[in-house]
């Protein structure tokens, strides 16, 4: 029988918690309920706040003992990972219910599930930015609507709308998947390179199974994951967006470590230039004060692009040559000579010859090409026909 684990902190959320395990019953689901208040002293549950805190590295005491309830909680959360690490076989699925401090708690213990179990976060803070909770994992957050302190005509619902959710997703089974012998590899793809990849697909994916990542943050973070994981033969890294973002205070970065799965797994590795020319912010009025007088794209209500600088190509181009550098494994990285996104064309707003020759110099400069490591560039835009042919080429020629 599949068992689901429900957490949170009983001496606060204890009835809520009950409830939700009496919810799974009803639906014929196993659930034990975990307490991480780390100065708990909640009976009625199924596993102990001091026996998850004996997976502290330090011991139970770096949690028990620990006065401050700030870094008590910050160890307990330290502990319960440790905890999931250790029994990840045994949990089917995950449920975790509270505020943002029963939030931070939890989902860090979640993300340690692989992908496809099922998780659940129903928490006050579902409605905000989410990105730091759920990082490059498949955690479901439900806004709680109503803070969870006692069950009420409203909580009772939403709570047990998530049981159910929970519930379902452990009772039915999915259809079995076709049966797949081939290979898997990475891409990613921003909307302004779509056509470039989705040619790229349709011309790999008789030979290869195609995960296409959504350069927006947490799509490159989920990429780089599944890269250290040993999931992918290789990537085709097209749209690198991601790092103007990360250089420029953007709001899709994927962090300091995009590109470093490649240079730990040596893997083949092709990529190019997309998008970056643009960083992305919200709606208009967030863009930060000192971009105000800049040329600025208003892709939708919510995404404001602004296009960068040669200044700030040159800082991108070097940032990426030295990534690169890093790679001992094939490596090609393809240069699209008459733009980098479907905005970057003579005609469109963002087009702009010396900012990307800036880029493109700055990459020639910086990289040390090898037998092994070669830049190559071709006088396409990045979403011609061409240029996906072009990626599809070398990445045959180095796998």
């Amino acid at each position: 029988m599949k068992t689901a684990f429900v957490v949170g902190t009983a001496d606060t959320k204890g009835e809520e918690l009950r409830y939700v395990k009496n919810i799974l019953a009803m639906a014929g689901v196993n659930a034990l309920v975990l307490d991480l208040g780390p100065i708990s002293h909640e009976i009625d549950v199924d596993v102990t706040a001091a026996k998850i805190a004996t997976y502290h590295p330090r011991g139970s005491d770096a949690v028990l003992k620990e006065t401050d309830r700030g870094q008590a909680v910050h160890a307990m959360s330290v502990a319960f990972e440790a905890y999931v690490e250790a029994h990840v076989q045994d949990i089917d699925a995950m449920i975790g219910l509270g505020g943002s401090g029963n939030t931070a708690l939890v989902t860090p213990g979640m993300r340690r599930l692989p992908i496809g179990v099922p998780k659940v976060m129903v928490s006050t803070v579902a409605s905000g930015n989410v990105a730091p909770y759920v990082g490059p994992n498949d955690i479901a957050m439900m806004y709680s609507v109503v803070d969870i302190a006692g069950l009420n005509s409203i909580s009772r619902k939403v709570l047990g709308n998530a049981a159910c959710f929970i519930a379902g997703a452990l009772k039915f089974e999915l259809p079995p998947a076709p049966k797949q012998e081939l290979p898997n590899i990475g891409l990613t793809m921003f909307g302004v390179t779509t056509p470039c990849v989705n040619l790229v697909v349709d011309h790999l994916k008789s030979r290869f199974e195609c995960f296409v990542f959504h350069a927006t943050g947490t799509g490159g973070q989920t990429m780089e994951k599944l890269t250290d994981s040993g999931r992918f033969v290789g990537l085709i890294d097209s749209t690198t967006t991601e790092v103007a973002d990360l250089l420029m205070g953007g709001v899709m970065s994927a962090g300091e470590d995009r590109l470093g799965a490649v240079a730990r797994t040596q893997i083949p590795y092709v990529g190019s230039c997309g998008a970056l020319d643009m960083v992305n912010f919200g709606a208009l009025e967030t863009v930060p004060e000192q971009y105000k007088h800049r040329k600025l794209h208003v892709h939708n209500s919510q995404v404001t692009l602004m296009r960068t600088s040669p200044e700030e190509n040159q800082r991108m181009g070097e940032w990426i040559g030295n990534k690169l550098n890093a790679c001992s494994g094939q490596v090609r990285f393809l240069i699209p000579e008459k733009g980098i996104s479907i905005i970057d064309v003579e005609g469109m707003p963002f087009h702009d010859p010396e900012a990307d020759q800036a880029l493109f110099s700055a990459l020639e400069r910086t990289v040390k090409q090898t037998e092994k490591r070669k830049l190559i560039r071709l006088p396409y835009a990045i979403n011609d026909a061409e240029f996906a042919e072009a990626l599809c080429a070398n990445f045959l020629e180095i796998i």
